[in-house]
């Protein structure tokens, strides 16, 4: 939908016009997933879908929750606790707003609002979590537009820059991610869904997490280690022989190994070395595939078969392995034949048909009108 419809279905549902459209996009790991004692240390990229939200003011003291894409709709009078029933998309922006309201923010009128995402379902674009960016992002552009205060409201810790801040230092932030879309032009993001569901409820994964722990305990009896960061590949060579459990020793390899990835990945963002960027996301996928061994061999076909084009910089697993989706960078000139070929080549080996979502990398969360 555009921006225009959107605008005509908010009439249409208030008989109000919106006073205000605001956008925040998806995002998906490039790189740097799955440093698991290091809260994931990664490198992510914001897409040109995501969410937006329309709202509108009224004098009701009642916020008024409305979505284009789900069912449910709601009123709930901001003087009344949060119904204790809702299980559904509704509780990331009540959450929101209650937030506001427990942070002393006099919130004097309520709100009309209209949410509706583009992202595709199946991949790792947490709409939970941009669900709860976009209402706040807007909620404090509303209360700055009409109330004089200075407060600061802390939401769970975005920064809204789509890059996570363990290993990469908060003034970098800005400079990396308009870095990354200025030096992307002419390339767009594809996402390769394979239609197998992810399994992170199930053993193997949450065994990854146990096997990567365990060898972090095994290095912190030689020397304190307080992080994967902490370590270079040399040292860890050297201290391997305490850790007892090989499985172990291959998961704590990816980790280290993966935050050296993802700091020569900022190093090639920042030096417009993009060939050398692509290199490490495949190095990210091996990595994941033979050492943390979460990729399904039906990604890693896609995987295999996408870095075959001319035109594709790099290629990985994306999102929580055992399925799920790959993520490639790709030229604009070259999709078509991307999309053509993989999906062939997937058709002939599964007898499924993927699905690939095309997008532009993006900015940060905005208002658009």
């Amino acid at each position: 939908m555009t921006v225009e419809e959107l605008k005509r279905a908010f009439v249409y549902a208030y008989q109000q016009k919106a006073d205000a459209v605001y956008f925040v996009p998806g995002h998906i790991c490039l790189i740097g997933e799955h440093v698991l004692c290091n809260n994931d240390s990664d490198i992510t990229s914001a897409l040109s879908v995501g969410i937006y939200l329309l709202l509108r003011k009224n004098n009701e003291k009642c916020i008024k929750f409305w979505s284009l894409n789900e069912p449910e709709a709601i009123n709930w009078n901001i003087n009344q606790p949060i119904p204790k029933n809702i299980n559904s998309w509704l509780k990331y922006p009540i959450g929101i707003f209650k937030k506001f309201i427990n942070d002393k923010y006099d919130l004097d009128c309520g709100y009309d609002t209209l949410f509706w995402g583009n992202m595709p379902k199946g991949t790792e674009l947490l709409p939970s979590e941009g669900l709860e960016i976009i209402t706040a992002f807007a909620l404090k552009d509303q209360i700055c537009k009409y109330q004089s205060s200075t407060q600061n409201p802390q939401i769970r810790n975005h920064s809204l820059s789509y890059i996570n801040l363990n290993i990469i230092p908060v003034e970098l932030v800005s400079e990396i991610t308009e870095t990354l879309y200025a030096r992307a032009e002419g390339y767009k993001v594809v996402i390769s869904n394979t239609y197998i569901p992810h399994k992170v409820d199930v053993s193997p994964y949450l065994q990854r997490i146990t096997e990567s722990k365990l060898a972090f305990e095994y290095l912190n009896k030689i020397r304190p280690v307080y992080d994967w960061d902490g370590l270079t590949e040399d040292e860890f060579k050297t201290m391997v022989s305490t850790i007892e459990n090989p499985v172990a020793i291959k998961a704590a390899y990816h980790a280290i190994s993966e935050v050296y990835r993802t700091k020569q990945a900022i190093k090639a963002i920042k030096e417009n070395d993009l060939k050398r960027f692509g290199q490490l996301m495949y190095d990210s996928h091996i990595s994941l595939r033979d050492n943390l061994e979460i990729v399904s061999p039906e990604v890693d076909a896609i995987v295999s078969e996408a870095l075959k084009i001319d035109g594709v910089l790099g290629s990985r697993m994306a999102g929580c392995g055992f399925g799920g989706c790959t993520i490639s960078l790709v030229k604009e000139e070259a999709i078509d034949l991307f999309v053509k070929r993989v999906g062939h080549i997937y058709e002939d080996i599964t007898g499924v048909k993927n699905y690939f979502y095309i997008a532009n990398i993006g900015d940060c969360a905005c208002k658009l009108f």
